[in-house]
């Protein structure tokens, strides 16, 4: 069942580059309301816990340090069609395969540093919005 709501993380890279504002203006210009959000940093338990589909993957632990090495933005996002909707949005996670005007081809800068996390079904975004928001914190 399709849901109107969707997870993303602005993550270290791009926090530390200055393109959080930037960032959400695309995500609202695009039509998303942004119903929970927050600056926060994962910890090591919480980045493998997270990540924990590619515990076996060789880029597990560049992942793990990369995600924890400083503060994220964490949001969810409202409007019909959401994920796919955002997964079109951000573009290709390699960001020189990404379409033009996509988040990821304007501000990420490698696969690995790039830029945004969008949950890639409607059953991850409701796992991944409760991994960083309790109900309360989402309107």
């Amino acid at each position: 069942m399709a849901t109107n709501r969707t997870f993303t993380m602005i993550k270290p890279d791009a926090v530390e580059n200055g393109h959080i504002g930037a960032i959400l203006e695309k995500i609202t210009a695009a039509g998303f309301k942004i119903v929970a959000m927050k600056l926060t940093q994962m910890t090591k338990r919480d980045a493998e816990e997270f990540y924990g589909i590619h515990k076996e993957r060789p880029f597990f632990g560049e992942l793990v340090s990369f995600m924890t090495r400083g503060p994220i933005v964490a949001a969810v996002l409202e409007k019909e069609n959401a994920v796919d909707d955002f997964r079109t949005l951000i573009g290709a996670t390699n960001p020189e395969e990404a379409a033009e005007g996509t988040i990821r081809k304007l501000f990420a800068t490698s696969i690995g540093e790039n830029a945004v996390h969008g949950s890639d079904s409607d059953e991850n975004a409701a796992i991944e919005a409760a991994f960083h928001f309790a109900g309360r914190e989402m309107f």
